[in-house]
């Protein structure tokens, strides 16, 4: 069998896009930048579970994937709509999750819907509480 021609190549070359480049930021330049600039926001994209064990004080959650009845975990299908209705496509936002993985999923989801300013937060809220920086946990109130 012949190999292709160069030619059909060339146009399937083309025809795929560009790789998704994702920006990485350690949880001390994330501090840094929500300190110093107010216009940065912080999106943790956990579950509401982990949400409530924890999080970073002023951060927005759209959960990136939903635990299932039997366990396992689903890709949110309109993750990027309910971003889209807290910022706009040109807002600074940080990402980040529990140990960084699905802020990476989910910066990809963003970029390649047109968020220009998004960065993951590598190590996420893990390697936030490691570096000792402040979260905001809810009161449980005592059994009766």
């Amino acid at each position: 069998m012949a190999p292709p021609s160069h030619e059909n190549s060339r146009s399937s070359e083309s025809a795929l896009a560009a790789p998704v480049v994702v920006t990485t930021v350690d949880v001390v330049t994330a501090a840094s930048e929500l300190q110093q600039e107010k216009q940065v926001k912080y999106l943790d994209v956990r579950t509401e579970e982990e949400m409530s064990k924890g999080h970073l004080h002023g951060s927005l959650n759209v959960p990136y994937m939903f635990l299932t009845p039997q366990g396992s975990r689903e890709k949110n299908p309109e993750f990027v709509e309910q971003v889209a209705s807290l910022f706009t496509k040109d807002q600074h936002i940080l990402v980040g999750c529990q140990s960084g993985k699905r802020s990476e999923l989910a910066c990809i989801d963003l970029l390649a819907a047109g968020f220009r300013n998004v960065k993951n937060v590598g190590g996420g809220y893990l390697a936030w509480v490691d570096n000792g920086f402040p979260v905001h946990t809810p009161i449980t109130p005592p059994p009766n």
